[in-house]
């Protein structure tokens, strides 16, 4: 029987449920979290679940390509900080393992697993709302908002983004993504980036001289650089050597 991995993007999930009642008692917190994860368990039904820490972007390979990215995020609150560690012992007692790589965001370390696990004939849930993993969706990968309870696929991107699936780093490299501190073109917001990806298969063809007219143009090809370097700070790394066995994260039979 192929393997079914639950992949959980932890401070998506936990910070989210902290928002909704910010200064809650850390038993409280666990409470509410634990009972989330339950749900996932139930809803899903994996045979291995992963809960994935981010290792911070302080000094992430993103941040020393780029210093903007991620600089102008406001802190985690410190009562979260502190609750973590007590959460991540709570999800294991679950029976929930965690990975955590220092300099490594959860992202890339979500992107890696998710792919080899597919890849090798596995199927993989991410439990997050983050629009960023529509880049990994095809057979094998899907991605479950644990809030909204639905499915995140490629006709709900395509309505929310506003372009195809296929060309959501298109999208961002030209509009940037302000969320992360991700620059894209200046002057050329969504609407425009929606305009040229429905106009131009990729985004090599839009930058042939003279592609574009005027002075959109003119800003594209001065600014191509700003595009290609908002284009590797979104896409995800899929090729991590992380030293994990799948069989480390097999559920119990009572999960």
């Amino acid at each position: 029987m192929k393997a079914k991995l639950l992949l959980v993007d932890g401070l998506n999930l936990v910070r989210r449920l902290h928002a909704a009642v910010p200064g809650e008692a850390t038993e409280d917190l666990k409470r509410r979290c634990l009972g989330a994860m339950e749900k996932a368990l139930r809803q899903h039904k994996p045979s291995h679940a992963i809960l994935v820490w981010d290792g911070g972007h302080d000094n992430s390979w993103r941040r020393q390509l780029y210093p903007e990215y991620k600089a102008h995020r406001k802190p985690m609150p410190e009562d979260l900080a502190r609750a973590l560690p007590t959460l991540d012992s709570a999800f294991a007692d679950l029976g929930v393992r965690s990975v955590k790589v220092k300099d490594l965001e959860a992202d890339d370390l979500i992107a890696t697993i998710a792919t080899k696990v597919a890849g090798a004939g596995g199927e993989v849930v991410i439990l997050s709302t983050d629009k960023g993993f529509g880049q990994l969706l095809k057979p094998g990968i899907g991605q479950w908002d644990h809030f909204d309870g639905r499915w995140i696929d490629a006709d709900l991107l395509a309505e929310k983004v506003g372009v195809p699936q296929p060309r959501l780093l298109d999208f961002w490299a030209l509009a940037g993504d302000s969320g992360n501190g991700i620059p894209g073109v200046p002057g050329v917001g969504k609407k425009t980036a929606q305009e040229l990806i429905e106009r131009f298969p990729d985004l090599k063809a839009l930058f042939v001289p003279d592609a574009v007219e005027g002075k959109l143009g003119e800003r594209l090809q001065s600014h191509q650089q700003d595009a290609r370097l908002s284009y590797r700070l979104v896409q995800l790394k899929q090729d991590l050597q992380l030293q994990l066995n799948l069989n480390q994260f097999r559920l119990g039979s009572a999960s």
